[in-house]
């Protein structure tokens, strides 16, 4: 199954009655908020936009994704168990879709790109995977997709690969020997190692063998709610005593089954990774689409769906049974919200700022940065 394609059902775009509270949710925004979202370089560490199987897109779903403020995401391709010719294939497309809108569209390959989003009013697009199935256990897969601009990489997902043992295997041990090897081949590359998805003991392995900083594109934290997928206290101190970064995400498992999270539930996680890995090591990485979850009965429907598909596939992870938003962040300006709440709490602008996208900037440029 494509993990691109879960992600935009999940986060498929609203039906009128859905959108109706964006308006309003906006307009609750301070001044100081909205000058600085204006001027902030954006980063979602986990995204996507509105994207369709042909061209043309709809040009509701172009002014949604410029709509967004948004100047930089990092895309999740290949699925949770593609092939090198079923990814291949999506990079093209997106590649294609980049070619076809140059004015609302860049492919982020190096670290300046990033910037020079930024300035042009387009949304800068960094390729990654969160699976390892693509690379087909051959080190010198690496090497082939960092050329068609895959600049971050995961070495499981939430199971084991050849390369080492993701958050549902957690008595898998950690990196293989071939995965020390991976390590080795992405620092040489300037490929970014992200641990989102690995276990407590990949997640240590790497941050030990790594000689550029980690990443943890998008998770909780496990003190606020304890979850296969959200870090520990300890690993959090790890990953910010290596210069690295967590993105904390909008997915449900911040808060525990069955109540839906909200947007003091999410503040909740960002202020304790505040607490523990300092403000230089925080940012946001929603692991949901740019355009808001359909909340509609078409929506949850096809969302149960989807859900059903992963349970069968054993791919899914504990409390996998609510939608994927946060009540109060269901709106395309998601990341304005988090920085208005964090200057109402008392945040400086420059912290704030690092939170919505300078921190990642920072650590994506020192990693591809030869």
């Amino acid at each position: 199954m494509n993990r691109r394609e879960f992600s935009q059902v999940l986060g498929a775009a609203a039906a009128g009655a859905a959108l109706a509270p964006l308006a309003a949710a906006t307009d609750t925004v301070s001044p100081a908020a909205r000058a600085l979202y204006a001027r902030a370089l954006i980063l979602d560490c986990n995204s996507s936009p509105p994207l369709e199987d042909r061209l043309p897109l709809p040009q509701e779903d172009l002014d949604e994704t410029r709509g967004s403020g948004i100047s930089v995401i990092k895309l999740s391709l290949g699925g949770i168990n593609m092939d090198l010719a079923h990814t291949v294939a999506e990079i093209a497309q997106i590649q294609q879709i980049i070619e076809t809108y140059p004015g609302y569209f860049t492919q982020v390959r190096l670290a300046d790109d990033m910037a020079r989003a930024k300035r042009s009013g387009v949304l800068g697009i960094i390729l990654s995977f969160e699976s390892a199935d693509m690379l087909g256990g051959d080190v010198a897969s690496f090497e082939v997709f960092r050329g068609l601009g895959v600049r971050v990489m995961q070495m499981s997902y939430n199971r084991r690969s050849p390369f080492a043992a993701g958050v549902m295997e957690p008595d898998a041990g950690g990196l293989t020997p071939l995965g020390r090897d991976a390590v080795r081949e992405m620092n040489r590359l300037g490929i970014a190692i992200d641990l989102s998805h690995a276990n407590a003991a990949t997640t240590a392995d790497v941050l030990a063998a790594s000689a550029r900083p980690p990443v943890m594109t998008h998770a909780g934290c496990a003190a606020i709610h304890e979850h296969p997928r959200n870090k520990s206290d300890a690993q959090l101190r790890a990953l910010a005593d290596r210069g690295g970064v967590v993105g904390i995400y909008d997915l449900p498992y911040l808060t525990a089954s069955p109540r839906q999270p909200t947007l003091d539930d999410y503040m909740a996680h960002l202020e304790h990774a505040l607490r523990v890995a300092g403000e230089d090591h925080v940012g946001v990485g929603s692991d949901v689409g740019i355009n808001p979850f359909d909340t509609s009965a078409k929506g949850m429907a096809e969302f149960a769906r989807q859900v059903e598909v992963r349970r069968k596939a054993g791919l899914s992870a504990p409390e996998e049974d609510r939608p994927t938003y946060v009540i109060g962040l269901n709106q395309p300006r998601r990341i304005e919200v988090i920085a208005d709440r964090l200057l109402r709490r008392g945040y400086s602008a420059a912290a704030a700022e690092k939170v919505i996208g300078a921190n990642f900037v920072r650590v994506f440029t020192t990693i591809w940065t030869s």
